[in-house]
């Protein structure tokens, strides 16, 4: 399997997540980190359910996959994230030091990109746009949903 294939493989696995996360009324981000193509960690947003600005779906996985690897570095792995993460995110990105990033959908208002491309580890290599449409259209939905409960 190409890594196009394993990068659409491990992605579909995040939307899988994300999913459990608008069904629980969270912004819809999920994520899975990859160690020697296993997922070690998968989780979604949960920043309702743990009331903490901070539990994003990809801080909470590096948190899972440093535990599981008992390391405080992700050097091997690769963390499948449905959205582009946001600088808080990206400077945890920086310092867990991962292979790769893959995410799906850009964040056009607060994607780290934004700023700068540099807050990530400059030995860490970034793919974007798998599953894009996908990623995005669960997204909209869920702030279409959003928008029209509260008005």
């Amino acid at each position: 399997m190409n890594y196009i294939n394993k990068d659409i493989f491990f992605m579909a696995e995040a939307l899988k997540e994300a999913k459990i996360a608008a069904q629980r009324g969270e912004v819809p981000v999920g994520a899975v980190v990859v160690d020697n193509g296993m997922i070690i960690a998968r989780t979604h947003n949960q920043v309702e359910l743990l009331q903490d600005p901070t539990a994003h779906a990809e801080l909470l996985a590096i948190t899972a996959a440093n535990n599981y690897l008992n390391s405080k570095y992700l050097v091997d792995c690769t963390l499948y994230v449905t959205l582009e993460p946001c600088v808080m995110c990206g400077g945890a990105l920086y310092w867990s030091q991962l292979r790769r990033i893959v995410f799906g959908a850009n964040d056009l208002k607060r994607g780290y990109n934004r700023l700068t491309a540099s807050i990530l580890h400059p030995r860490t290599a970034v793919e974007q746009n798998i599953l894009e449409e996908e990623c995005r259209k669960l997204l909209t939905c869920f702030f279409k949903k959003l928008r029209n409960t509260i008005l």
